[in-house]
């Protein structure tokens, strides 16, 4: 039988932020099995292919910016950490251009590479596109949390979004209570959908041995903006005086809300190094010299970041997000301490008045943690460790490949 042809799709940029961590994954895992891998992407126009360690042999872009794309990249997130525009200002002629080219382009892909498998990236428009435009293939999707977002967001496109996607093969969740809030949005079976995780590359993020406590490193990574929860963070650590702390800043935004971090950062004046987006061998630098990783957060899918800060050694100071207790709950409460959400305004906005008790929590958590480090710098935590065992690439692809092979034998004559 011959190796399984997958063609991996994404909306967006496919080397930045965690989807394209996570397509650039799939695609190195499939290489290593011999599965033959394409893609199609959205990229900017006039930039050069993305740069990814395993770009497929077959790459197809749809290039925004201009004709007949004048307009920025559709980010996921409504702000990202490039030039970009939302889907909820995705209407008349910009939806119209935005269906068509990505048809067109999806069209030749299919023709040209005749994959056994589309697997396309977030449960939303494009999934849904691919959905309606080719009936006869099979087609796998993973929900990446984000697009459960700008499902509640965008009220013009949840129709069609729904009609579609409700006729994939399969959906990869990120956790069980993804799947629950996945099945009740698209009223689409529990059988339908698998919940897989999402990983880190094990080769990268490895553990080094963390230096005595004298300056304790705290590390962000992540955009910088309010639904990521940074304004709380860096107000939080002005309240922890004489303690020797440095924080890391690492990832970029734009916008008010990027400018009004930054301003916020300038505050805690040498106490904070911000680096700015960083290449994933950068990070991992980063992670290695971390004692405690922070992760306020108000919406997620399955931070990436997590796993790779874990498998770093790290101690994790985080929101309860859902499914975070589901995946993170073996570990030790002095290696991961996840704090209670505030009630929320909006999907990921606390109400205002909320604002001093999340602060007041972030910063007697860190101030926790920073002990447990001065007691210990190096973790020592085998529920960590089988959860980080758990995550990898290589163990989350295993399980991607049971979905692939599933959905072509279901689909072949």
């Amino acid at each position: 039988m011959d190796p399984l042809r997958i063609l991996h799709v994404i909306g967006q940029r496919p080397e930045m932020t965690g989807s394209g961590v996570y397509l650039a994954a799939m695609i190195r895992q499939s290489q290593q099995r011999g599965l033959a891998s394409g893609m199609v992407a959205g990229v900017p126009a006039g930039g050069i292919a993305p740069a990814m360690d395993h770009l497929p042999s077959y790459s197809a872009f749809v290039r925004f910016g201009s004709a007949p794309l004048d307009f920025p990249i559709v980010g996921m997130s409504d702000v990202m950490p490039y030039p970009s525009s939302r889907f909820k200002d995705l209407r008349g002629r910009r939806l119209t251009a935005y269906k068509a080219e990505f048809s067109r382009v999806l069209q030749a892909a299919v023709a040209q590479f005749k994959p056994d498998v589309v697997h396309t990236n977030h449960l939303f428009l494009l999934s849904a596109l691919v959905r309606k435009r080719f009936p006869n293939l099979a087609v796998v999707a993973t929900c990446h949390g984000t697009d459960l977002r700008q499902f509640h967001n965008c009220p013009h496109l949840r129709r069609y979004a729904r009609r579609h996607c409700r006729q994939l093969d399969r959906i990869i969740a990120l956790t069980a209570d993804q799947k629950r809030e996945i099945s009740g949005l698209y009223d689409i079976p529990f059988d339908q959908i698998v919940v897989v995780g999402g990983g880190y590359d094990e080769a990268l993020f490895t553990r080094a041995p963390k230096s005595p406590a004298g300056t304790v490193q705290i590390l962000y990574a992540g955009k910088l903006n309010r639904s990521k929860g940074v304004p709380w963070l860096l107000t939080s650590l002005q309240k922890i005086r004489d303690v020797d702390w440095h924080l890391h800043l690492a990832g970029s935004g734009s916008g008010p809300e990027f400018d009004d971090c930054l301003a916020l950062a300038q505050k805690l004046g040498r106490k904070v190094t911000y680096h700015g987006y960083v290449t994933h061998r950068r990070l991992a630098e980063l992670m290695k010299q971390a004692h405690i990783q922070v992760l306020p957060s108000f919406f997620e899918g399955l931070p990436l970041a997590l796993f790779e800060g874990l498998a770093s050694g790290c101690r994790i100071v985080a929101t309860k997000l859902s499914g975070f207790a589901e995946i993170f709950g073996p570990a030790r409460s002095d290696t991961i301490d996840l704090i209670p959400l505030p009630a929320l305004e909006t999907i990921d906005r606390p109400f205002p008045e909320d604002a001093a008790r999340l602060e007041k929590a972030l910063c007697e958590r860190i101030l926790k943690m920073i002990d447990r480090v001065r007691a210990a710098p190096d973790v020592d935590d085998p529920g960590a460790d089988r959860i980080a065992a758990r995550y990898t690439w290589a163990r989350v692809f295993e399980r991607t490949l049971a979905v692939y092979t599933a959905v072509a034998e279901r689909r072949s004559p």
